[in-house]
């Protein structure tokens, strides 16, 4: 159990404090988000998402951010040449550093040590999620809206289509075509449950390279073998927390981020090293994209309160 002066709240943010604390003096290095996310002490898989969720930034800003920032104030208060601050600010040479920060600032770092004024600055502005919602509603009224249950699931075998480029229009309702169309051929439609799951970060993963997994639930004993880019896999058991989303693709990013941004980081529960569930509550209604009833499931474990977060 948690301890009054140890909220789950308070630790997400303490262990993203970390985090923060570590970026800020390895500027100077690239650093992976495996290595942070081993310092926040989260699985890697779900890291990033969790540091958007608490800082309103990814990591990729809110890093690019500090370096910039770090950079002004060298130029300004000090007489190291533009090279050196460059690598001190963890940019490969003067000239990236010239780049990046007259698209960050709006001035050329030669003319901001002369004293011009930054015009396009992102200093001390408010700073906003860079995930929200696609629907305007309180934090009462999302709570109301995606009520949060906890859930096992057993071990699963599953028949599934990979998707690489998933965000390719058509590319993914089409594997969930295929999948149906197959599930009928083999007599499994009627009973089988259809899913998807993300298998990385769209916020973190290049766009091209972003997979998906169209999914539909088959029995231990079934005999098939794969086939025609489908393939079969077993899911372990384990517990997730979830909401239903009814609506178009906007209420079901609404879900997704409230089981992120506010149900999970004020929670007593964290995130496990598995991909999340859209679990389609109608198998006739799988291939209508105009308007969604899925359950989306967050694979969790209770919190593991570590001498570190006291």
């Amino acid at each position: 159990m948690l301890s009054a002066m140890n909220t789950a709240n308070e630790i997400y943010r303490a262990r993203i404090d970390k985090v923060i604390d570590y970026i800020t003096n390895h500027l100077h290095l690239p650093v992976s988000l495996e290595e942070l996310a081993s310092v926040a002490h989260f699985s890697p898989f779900h890291f990033h998402r969790i540091f958007v969720a608490v800082t309103g930034e990814t990591v990729h800003q809110f890093t690019s951010r500090l370096r910039n920032e770090k950079a002004a104030r060298l130029l300004r208060f000090s007489q190291e040449p533009v090279d050196s601050i460059a690598v001190a600010c963890g940019f490969s040479s003067g000239a990236t550093l010239s780049r990046v920060f007259k698209q960050y600032f709006g001035v050329a770092p030669a003319a901001y040590r002369k004293g011009v004024a930054i015009q396009n600055s992102k200093i001390c502005k408010e700073l906003l999620p860079v995930t929200p919602y696609h629907c305007e509603m309180t934090a009462a009224e999302l709570q109301e809206r995606f009520p949060v249950t906890l859930q096992q699931l057993p071990e699963r075998r599953i028949a599934y289509i990979r998707v690489t480029d998933a965000y390719r229009e058509g590319v993914v309702l089409e594997a969930f075509q295929r999948l149906v169309e197959w599930s009928k051929q083999v007599d499994l439609f009627s009973t089988a449950t259809f899913f998807g799951m993300s298998l990385d970060d769209p916020a973190v993963t290049p766009k091209e390279k972003y997979r998906y997994e169209a999914c539909i639930t088959v029995p231990a004993t079934f005999a098939g073998e794969a086939t025609a880019g489908i393939a079969f896999n077993v899911l372990p058991a384990g517990r997730y927390a979830g909401t239903i989303a009814t609506g178009d693709l906007a209420w079901v990013a609404a879900g997704i981020n409230y089981l992120f941004d506010h149900w999970l980081i004020n929670s007593v529960y964290e995130c496990v090293a598995a991909p999340g569930l859209e679990i389609f509550l109608d198998r006739e209604q799988v291939c209508n994209w105009s308007h969604f009833n899925l359950a989306l499931l967050v694979p969790v474990r209770p919190m593991q309160l570590r001498k570190k977060d006291n």
